[in-house]
């Protein structure tokens, strides 16, 4: 199939007059970064998915800027800016309550293009500039070009606009305002090259359609059928920042669907799409813990990562140490073994940080002490430090099974009449212990009476 880049003979630049976006429902930060860019020069947008959410009436999580700055120069008019990224060089310019991403408008590469960034880190010149691996997936891409030609190498249509500073319009320079009308995703140029450049386009297209109610269009949809198996040449470690994206922003349950439907699930985690194939009943209820953790999200919720995996896994874990148990292990011993189990298996493919991956097998544990009836030393259970997010996880299952609601009444009803227990579980939970000064030995000449030789 031949794929056409869906683009304009030139881009349509939309006035601000016929256009819903104002500049009140931008960050304050962002629009001082636009400004200065602006003033100094430079060509300043705002750019990628937050134009799409201001164009949709949504609030955007974050602000990226695309200018014709350097680094360098993005560096030199910033003082709190930091060059980061390898794939990517990237400016964050960090204020007291968020960071900016600024980047330098590219173009797509060529496989002969090298180019010599200018700037020095750790006394090392790095040469950057167009590479790829051996399947095709780009590795890094730091070829600068024009405010059109970094449009045009991003993943959709829809992620093509940009709000320019200069006059307040909003330019697209692809298909991205009538398929945002028609609630489509589409990708710019072939959607198999694009996902072999980079798998986690994948992932971005299954959570802009779960987030935003969006249809992926038939090409794109056919491409990650087909293409699903490459997302394990990611990174474990990227792979774990995507699937908290997926995971953690309100939109879980519908997100299990669709990484199920497409194949991604069982690329991204093959033993629990494997569970759900063989155990009746399973994705329903954990479609249901999902929804969850989405109508926490909605509530203003934070959450961890911990209580995420814990809400998707939690309940396999604990049944094979059941398993583990009914064979003649200590049930505290199993259910550690079964954490490990399931933590290797996990890190093929995305890498858990070690605090989430404890947190997890903490959660777990406690639970079986919460769920004793009546617990021992119930005032020492409510201040350990993960006892807040095993009662919302034990709150999560008991809406998925019917079950565990006295548990849950009797520790509320102990909350409520115990409230320094209450107080101290909080602390415990927010206030990083105080380090215990050591107390400094006397040298041996000190203890003869002798001076210490100053080093």
């Amino acid at each position: 199939m031949l794929y056409l880049m869906p683009m304009e003979s030139k881009p349509k630049v939309v006035p601000k007059k016929e256009h819903r976006i104002s500049r009140k429902q931008m960050s304050g930060n962002a629009l001082r970064i636009l400004y200065r860019l602006n003033s100094r020069g430079f060509i300043a947008y705002l750019v990628g998915g937050c134009v799409r959410d201001l164009m949709l009436g949504r609030t955007p999580k974050d602000f990226d800027i695309g200018t014709n700055a350097t680094p360098g120069q993005i560096k030199k008019l910033f003082h709190n800016c930091r060059l980061v990224g390898r794939r990517f060089r990237l400016a964050h310019i960090r204020f007291q309550d968020e960071i900016i991403e600024v980047s330098t408008f590219r173009r797509a590469g060529e496989d002969t293009d090298i180019e010599e960034i200018p700037e020095v880190e750790h006394g090392r010149r790095r040469h950057v500039g167009h590479l790829k691996d051996e399947h095709g997936m780009v590795l890094a891409d730091n070829i600068f070009g024009s405010p059109e030609e970094d449009a045009l190498r991003r993943d959709f249509t829809i992620n093509a606009l940009a709000y320019n500073i200069a006059d307040s319009s909003v330019v697209d320079f692809s298909t991205g305002l009538a398929d945002l009308k028609e609630r489509l995703i589409r990708c710019i140029g072939d959607p198999s090259v694009r996902f072999t450049e980079d798998p986690v386009r994948m992932l971005r297209a299954i959570r802009f359609a779960a987030s935003h109610n969006l249809e992926i269009e038939d090409g794109v949809w056919q491409a990650i059928l087909k293409l699903s198996p490459i997302i394990s040449r990611v990174s474990p470690s990227r792979l774990y920042e995507e699937v908290q994206k997926l995971f953690l922003l309100g939109f879980a349950a519908p997100t299990l669907f669709l990484l199920e439907k497409s194949g991604l699930l069982v690329s991204l985690f093959p033993g629990l799409a494997d569970r759900i194939h063989t155990e009746p009943g399973l994705f329903q209820t954990l479609e249901k813990n999902l929804r969850s953790i989405d109508e926490l999200v909605e509530s203003g919720a934070s959450l961890s990562p911990a209580l995420f995996l814990t809400a998707l896994f939690g309940e396999s874990i604990e049944k094979e140490a059941s398993r583990r148990h009914q064979d003649g292990i200590p049930r505290r011993q199993a259910l550690d073994v079964s954490c490990a189990a399931f933590l290797e298996e996990i890190e093929k493919t995305a890498h858990i940080p070690g605090r989430a991956a404890t947190r997890l097998c903490s959660i777990l544990a406690l639970k079986s002490s919460i769920c004793k009836m009546p617990p021992r030393r119930p005032g020492t259970v409510a201040g350990r430090p993960e006892f807040p997010e095993t009662l919302v996880y034990l709150s999560i299952i008991a809406r998925s099974h019917n079950e565990y609601n006295d548990i849950l009444r009797w520790w509320e009803a102990f909350i409520s009449e115990n409230p320094i227990a209450a107080e101290a579980k909080e602390l415990s939970d927010e206030t990083p212990r105080k380090k215990r000064r050591r107390r400094r030995r006397k040298s041996h000449r000190a203890k003869q009476g002798q001076p210490d030789k100053q080093s």
